[in-house]
C-alpha cells in the first residue's frame, strides 16, 4: 500500500469508529419520543432532525455563492475558481449525495425501528453533520484527510439502510 492508501484507511477507520461511538452515546443520551406510537408522531419527530441534517449543505451553497460574488468567479463560466472554491464545490455535491441517502435511511428507519428506539433518528442527524464538518475540514486541509467524514457518513448511511430494510422485513 502506498502512504496516500494508508492514510485513507486509517482516516476512514477513524471515522468509522468515531461515528459508530457517536450513535451509541448519542442514541442512549436523546430521550425516546413521546409520540413513537404512530407512524404520523415518528415522521413528525424525525422531520426535524432532517432539517438539521441539511444545515451544512446549506453553509456548503452560502460559502460558494458568497466566494463567487466576492472574486473573480463570479460568472461560474470563466472556469476561474481556485482550489478552495472547486473543494467547496466537490464537498457540496458529495454532501447532496450523502444527504440523500441519509434522508432515505433516516425516515425509513424513523417508521420500522421500535419504538423505544426511534431517537436512533436524532442520534444519526447530529453524526451526520459532524461527519459533514469532518469531511469538509478534512478536505480543505489536504483531499486524503477527507477519508474519516467520508467514511463516517458513507457508513452512517448504509447502516440506516441496511437496518431499516432489517427492521421491515422482520
Amino acid at each position: 500500500m502506498t502512504r496516500e492508501q494508508k492514510a485513507v484507511v486509517a482516516g476512514s477507520a477513524t471515522g468509522l469508529v468515531s461515528m459508530l461511538a457517536a450513535m451509541w452515546l448519542l442514541t442512549r443520551a436523546l430521550p425516546p419520543p413521546a409520540q413513537a406510537g404512530t407512524i404520523e408522531g415518528r415522521l413528525a419527530y424525525a422531520l426535524p432532525w432532517e432539517a438539521l441534517a441539511a444545515l451544512p449543505l446549506f453553509v456548503m451553497i452560502v460559502a460558494i455563492g458568497n466566494a463567487r460574488f466576492g472574486g473573480v468567479a463570479i460568472d461560474p463560466t470563466r472556469g476561474a475558481e481556485d482550489k478552495a472554491m472547486l473543494i467547496n464545490g466537490r464537498v457540496a455535491d458529495n454532501t447532496l449525495q450523502q444527504f440523500v441517502l441519509f434522508l432515505a435511511g433516516s425516515l425509513a428507519l424513523a417508521v420500522t425501528v421500535p419504538a423505544g428506539y426511534v431517537q436512533i433518528v436524532g442520534a444519526a442527524a447530529i453524526t451526520f453533520v459532524a461527519a459533514r464538518i469532518v469531511f469538509w475540514i478534512g478536505y480543505r486541509i489536504d483531499p486524503l484527510y477527507r477519508a474519516p467524514g467520508f467514511a463516517a457518513t458513507a457508513y452512517l448511511n448504509f447502516g440506516l439502510l441496511l437496518t431499516s430494510l432489517w427492521f421491515a422485513l422482520v
